[in-house]
């Protein structure tokens, strides 16, 4: 029998990105979450947050919900960014202590760990500096939520695991381009310029940064993973750990989507954190985990999908 079956589970954010994912891997595992969306429960104010608790009487909680965005998203709306997130973290940890809830596993911000860390990310790192000041208030909000689970743990022995993804991709990513992160951002813009016949594409940025990306469905198996292994207040990388440039992400694409136009690179456009790669030792030692998907088969999965789904996909631009 599954660790999840019969169990009562609530993911936040259930019908968005990650949390989507998360649920079609708990229905694997047998079990039938309680699925939150932004418009069953305010979980910026905490009679709302209560209000579920009592609704659902969850033993564990999934809490996957948050407004996230790129660069410019986070540059045009950062005290949007900062109180939603820390207060839907503050919150339902809080309250989830205060329920007798048993397990609360969260997706933290890759983005939190310190700007000038040392390159791969070990979890030792994550409070060894700022972050970077483009996504500051978006990932301060999220990093404080380690903070909250280690004291609860300390002062309560209330259990909680804070993962941190890396750059996560996939299958219901958010393609719209004034909110969206940098592969559906680039899905986007190639798929519909091949089927336009553009003869250019423009991308943000050099192209020499890196990063680690990860696909949706390793970042769920993950999760489900750390809920299982992990007792106490944990924090847990969750990554391919492989550095990638942009530049070979968009050349990967370019393969994948067959656009055969020029690339043209505007430097005049922030790209962000120069390097980011991840330390995902701690993964592959508590949980058994690492990520299986590599970046061309998950790129074709991705770009699949949104062939599939552009008249439905999240593409407000």
């Amino acid at each position: 029998m599954s660790y999840f079956s019969g169990k009562r589970v609530v993911v936040t954010g259930g019908g968005g990105f990650i949390g989507s994912h998360v649920v079609q891997a708990l229905r694997a595992e047998g079990c039938e979450p309680f699925v939150v969306r932004s418009h069953d429960y305010d979980l910026t104010r905490e009679s709302e947050v209560a209000l579920l608790y009592e609704d659902t009487r969850p033993e564990i909680l999934f809490h996957v919900a948050g407004l996230v965005g790129g660069i410019g998203a986070n540059k045009d709306r950062p005290a949007e960014f900062f109180y939603q997130n820390l207060t839907m973290g503050t919150f339902l940890l809080h309250l989830g202590q205060r329920f007798g809830l048993k397990k609360f596993v969260a997706a933290g911000a890759g983005c939190g760990y310190p700007q000038d860390a040392p390159m791969p990310l070990k979890e030792a790192s994550f409070w060894d500096g700022p972050p970077q000041p483009e996504s500051a208030p978006y990932s301060l909000a999220k990093r404080l939520l380690h903070i909250q689970s280690q004291a609860y743990y300390q002062q309560y022995g209330f259990n909680s695991v804070i993962t941190v993804p890396g750059n996560v991709y996939g299958p219901n990513d958010n393609f719209d381009l004034r909110a969206s992160h940098v592969v559906p951002a680039l899905v986007r813009k190639f798929v519909d310029a091949a089927a336009s016949g553009d003869e250019q594409a423009a991308v943000w940025g050099s192209g020499r940064p890196t990063r680690d990306f990860v696909y949706v469905e390793d970042v769920a198996r993950g999760m489900l993973l750390a809920a299982q292994r992990y007792e106490g207040a944990e924090l847990v990388n969750i990554s391919s750990g492989i550095e990638t440039s942009i530049r070979e992400l968009v050349e990967a694409l370019v393969e994948v989507v067959n656009f055969r136009g020029e690339i043209v690179w505007d430097d005049s456009q922030p790209e962000g954190q120069p390097v980011r790669c991840f330390d995902v030792s701690k993964a592959e030692r508590d949980l058994g985990w690492r990520a299986e998907t590599g970046l061309r088969p998950g790129l074709e999965k991705t770009v699949a999908w949104y062939r599939l789904n552009r008249a439905t996909a999240r593409l407000a631009v």
